[in-house]
């Protein structure tokens, strides 16, 4: 198997972490959950409850999903977009479809480039995210004619995790790659486990500017894959392929 006794640390939230850590493990390697991002939600912004007054609803992650369609019942008539493949996922678990989405990418930059978010001049636009979020979308959308409003309703924090356990693993050698999602997730984790382990493992990313973070932090190997998690682990696989 291509990943076999391949170490490979998944730093993505816990309740995200088990469709990617099965595929792992499909391959043969060993998963090491170390989530380095927690998500807290915020309390329920009221505009939740008037979702019908809006044209279209954007979820910006996963997260945004699973936090802000507790208890909501979909309106009628309200079109939804999600920034990738995993948030159009969580939206179709939820019995929400159809749902606009970028064939390819998985950011606000590939939304904004699908047909059906150009023409918004005049329509009402709920983006919903974490705290402290990108303005690029909005800003785009307002820019093209669209009435833009938030809902901001989790926040990401740093977890209060022990790396004893990582670091130790690390150090015996069962530790091959690190795979990251988020500039923040990256800074936590480098601040939980230090600079050595970020600087001698070789960090997976979806997106260049993920991995300029990545070096900028003193990360000596980044590999960026496309987005999604069949892309992610197709580029560890051919990363080892190519190495064994």
């Amino acid at each position: 198997m291509s990943l076999a006794e391949r170490g490979v640390v998944v730093t993505r939230p816990r309740e995200l972490a088990e469709p990617f850590v099965q595929l792992l493990e499909q391959r043969g390697a060993r998963a090491l959950i170390f989530p380095a991002i927690e998500i807290q939600p915020l309390p329920r912004p009221a505009v939740l409850g008037q979702i019908g007054k809006f044209d279209l609803v954007v979820f910006v992650s996963p997260s945004a999903v699973r936090v802000a369609l507790g208890g909501l019942a979909w309106p009628h008539g309200v079109a939804v977009a999600a920034v990738g493949a995993g948030t159009k996922r969580e939206l179709e678990r939820a019995g929400i479809a159809p749902v606009i989405a970028p064939a390819a990418g998985a950011d606000s930059e590939a939304l904004l480039a699908v047909s059906e978010m150009q023409q918004v001049a005049g329509k009402h636009v709920l983006i919903v995210r974490g705290e402290g979020g990108r303005e690029l979308l909005g800003d785009a959308l307002a820019a093209r004619g669209a009435r833009v409003e938030y809902a901001e309703c989790y926040r990401r924090v740093r977890p209060a995790s022990d790396a004893t356990l990582l670091v130790a693993a690390w150090r015996r050698g069962e530790v091959d790659a690190v795979t990251v999602l988020s500039v923040q997730a990256l800074d936590n984790f480098i601040d939980m486990t230090g600079r050595q382990l970020a600087a001698a493992t070789p960090h997976f990313v979806p997106h260049q500017r993920i991995a300029g973070h990545a070096l900028s932090r003193g990360v000596r190997e980044v590999v960026v894959a496309a987005p999604g998690d069949d892309a992610m682990i197709e580029r560890l696989v051919a990363y080892f392929d190519e190495r064994d």
